[in-house]
């Protein structure tokens, strides 16, 4: 079992259907944002599967992570393998290293998406020692500080308005509005995330900094879930699978260009 086990809440002002299309479609579109200069997503399969849609990719991330793991880690070796099984509401995802870390890294995700406003308790149905175990991290998209970095006006949701749908902007005391709403228009995304990283002197430092790195990347993806929402509103399945494949295309030659881009670890 993992070493260090958070689950975080991220309410959204879209409903569990929406969220499908909306997540998918943000993730490509995130993707080539963090792709550049060697760095970034390759795209290996994308495929349906007996137990939803599986897709496998490869992060090339050897300029983006801590300097203290660049300077232990052997050149070409830093590189982390996802695997995830979409069957929404429902998603389980893992980072590993087989290449180098082998069984020492584990990152594993269980997503579960209900129509609630996060107040449900041990959604993944842990045994009660272990839930008992679990930080719980509420995440507040709207009013959450923003790394200087990664802030802009595009995605400031307190000035955000939706041309397609008229959601937006939310202040403050966003949740009250969206309980006034009829029919409820929100959600809450359940992150049961579990690391564990086997390196003698820096497992607590690297499996913290792993939490705080996934708290910022979950925090900034749900940001642009929500103001990217006139791009993505009403697609089709079908509309997001032509998206998808287009994006890997993208990002072969995004790979080979110039410039690391994203979020960088110091």
């Amino acid at each position: 079992m993992a070493r260090l086990r958070k689950e975080y809440r991220i309410v959204l002002p879209v409903t569990v259907d929406e969220y499908k299309i909306a997540h998918l479609w943000s993730i490509s579109e995130r993707s080539k944002l963090e792709t550049g200069g060697g760095n970034g997503v390759e795209i290996i399969v994308n495929e349906p599967s007996e137990i939803g849609q599986f897709t496998h990719k490869i992060w090339h991330i050897a300029d983006k992570v801590p300097r203290v793991i660049r300077a232990l880690a052997p050149k070409g070796s830093i590189e982390i393998h996802e695997k995830s099984w979409n069957t929404h509401p429902t998603c389980k995802t893992e980072l590993s290293n087989p290449d180098y870390m082998k069984d020492g890294f584990q990152v594993e995700t269980k997503t579960v998406c209900l129509p609630d406003l996060g107040e449900s308790e041990n959604v993944h149905n842990l045994p009660e020692d272990e839930w008992k175990s679990v930080e719980v991290v509420h995440i507040d998209f709207v009013n959450d500080p923003t790394y200087s970095r990664d802030y802009s006006q595009e995605y400031d949701l307190k000035l955000f308005k939706s041309a397609k749908t008229g959601r937006g902007p939310y202040d403050e005391d966003w949740k009250t509005q969206l309980k006034s709403q009829s029919p409820p228009t929100y959600m809450c995304v359940y992150k049961l995330v579990s690391v564990e990283f086997k390196w003698w002197g820096l497992q607590d430092n690297v499996e913290s900094r792993i939490h705080k790195t996934t708290r910022r990347l979950f925090t900034s993806l749900h940001r642009q879930v929500v103001c990217w929402i006139d791009d993505w509103y009403g697609l089709s399945v079908e509309e997001l699978r032509i998206h998808e494949q287009e994006t890997k295309e993208e990002l072969d030659l995004m790979l080979r260009s110039d410039g690391v881009r994203g979020m960088v670890e110091k």
